[in-house]
């Protein structure tokens, strides 16, 4: 067999969408720490260790908000600069590889399947790629850029910042936000504003907005526009959001109403505003305008299963995302009622979908156990505290009960490799999955083991 030349096997290689995207995010990671170990990129002008630098970059480029290092004292404007950088390319790079994603997987499966999935994902085929990426990164900019403006109007006028600082404090916080990124530029993130809606609202919109996926966004303007109703995708994801963000709402402004290191202290507008802001947060952007060391174990608990969902997909939000835990959930569902298929809005999920979902749930719960196991035997921290950081570093949310800063070498290159994962793994597994799907031309014997 004769010998492929390194450019075949270079293309061999990159030839299944899972490897670009892993290929595309080690790069843009490896790139943004050897940036960040720069003496340039720090205030004090020294060289940061290659731990915290590769800690930063991954958290930035998988939009995950967790931070070693105090990132405004820290960092100079030069290391803030190639941070908003790598948060940029990470959260379009994920949209246009989830999207790309799903024209690879239209493209491999049978005529029937690849016409419900271009219908699902509302992109007709290879020939509009140009268009669609366009479409995303219009999409992205127009929002950064309308919530970078009330930003900066309102950090100028109310905070007496000058005006070249509260462009650039608007312009950072905006792409953070639409990224779902939840880096900011205080050291208390945006605890100093928890009762002002000119800073949270413009902020939770945004994180909204980019954690929805642009397949919706991109249906919800047609719908609007009176061309065609919505689907199957758009319904589980609208829903969904609307479900989890009144209810963790509620739940957190329940919770915390009475706590003295939260809540406790704040005017009722404020509690309202502040619940409703924790509410949005862990879907999966990491902003924290309350104490969440100072949270109730009930509360963090919450916002562990907020963040282990995420957001939706083909967008800028973490965890499972929103489509893989409905679908699991209406499966068990119709299997308590006997049901033999899973169905929603008088649609049928075909069976494979199903199984991917329970795949990478199982993926998910089975990375944050063993990172957990390993984060209890090197630091010297609660259950608690530890589950509820590497639910967020595998969420990609950056919550943290501030654990952070102290921890070990060791804990820190789990974290990392758990942000790495928790953002491509879904997404890797579902297009692995989905493009490895095959028809068997023969049934084997049928046994069935005791369940329960």
């Amino acid at each position: 067999m004769p010998r492929l030349s390194r450019r075949a096997r270079l293309n061999a290689w990159l030839a299944h969408p899972a490897r670009v995207v892993v290929t595309g995010f080690a790069v843009a990671v490896a790139v943004s720490t050897a940036l960040l170990m720069l003496p340039a990129a720090a205030e004090d002008g020294t060289r940061t260790g290659f731990v915290d630098a590769l800690f930063t970059a991954t958290s930035a480029v998988c939009v995950t908000g967790l931070t070693a290092v105090d990132t405004p004292t820290h960092w100079s404007a030069f290391g803030e600069l190639v941070i908003l950088g790598s948060i940029q390319v990470g959260g379009l790079g994920t949209m246009s590889l989830a999207t790309l994603i799903a024209l690879a997987v239209a493209r491999r499966i049978s005529l029937r399947m690849r016409l419900v999935a271009q219908a699902e994902t509302k992109h007709a085929g290879p020939s509009d790629l140009r268009r669609m990426l366009t479409a995303i990164a219009g999409t992205a900019l127009a929002v950064e850029a309308a919530t970078a403006t009330v930003l900066a109007a309102r950090f100028a006028a109310g905070y007496d910042v000058a005006p070249g600082r509260a462009v650039y404090l608007g312009v950072f916080h905006a792409v953070s936000a639409f990224n779902n990124a939840g880096f900011a530029l205080f050291s208390d993130n945006l605890m100093g504003f928890v009762a002002d809606p000119w800073i949270c609202l413009p902020i939770a919109a945004a994180v909204i907005i980019g954690g929805i996926g642009f397949p919706v966004l991109l249906e919800v303007r047609r719908v609007l526009g009176g061309t065609r109703a919505w689907s199957t995708h758009a319904r589980i994801t609208l829903g969904g959001t609307a479900v989890l963000i009144a209810g963790g709402t509620l739940l957190v402004t329940a919770l915390e109403w009475s706590n003295p290191g939260t809540l406790g202290p704040l005017p009722g507008p404020a509690k309202l505003l502040a619940g409703f802001f924790h509410g949005v947060m862990p879907r999966t952007a990491g902003f924290n305008s309350l104490d969440m060391a100072a949270m109730q174990p009930d509360t963090l608990m919450v916002t562990n299963i907020l963040m282990f969902v995420g957001g939706g997909s083909a967008g800028t939000a973490g965890g499972v995302k929103i489509t893989t835990a409905a679908i699991l959930l209406l499966g068990v569902w119709n299997e308590i009622r006997g049901h033999r298929d899973v169905t929603i809005a008088r649609r049928r999920i075909p069976e494979a979908v199903y199984r991917q979902a329970l795949a990478v749930v199982a993926l998910g719960l089975s990375l944050v156990s063993c990172a957990v196991i390993v984060l209890l035997s090197v630091t010297p921290y609660a259950l608690s505290q530890v589950l509820f950081e590497a639910v967020s570093a595998f969420g990609t949310v950056g919550l943290s009960t501030g654990i952070t800063y102290d921890l070990p070498p060791v804990a820190e290159l789990v974290l990392t490799l758990l942000m790495f994962t928790g953002r491509l793994g879904p997404l890797t597994l579902g297009a692995a999955l989905a493009l490895r799907m095959r028809t068997r031309r023969y049934d084997l014997p049928e046994e069935r083991p005791i369940i329960g």
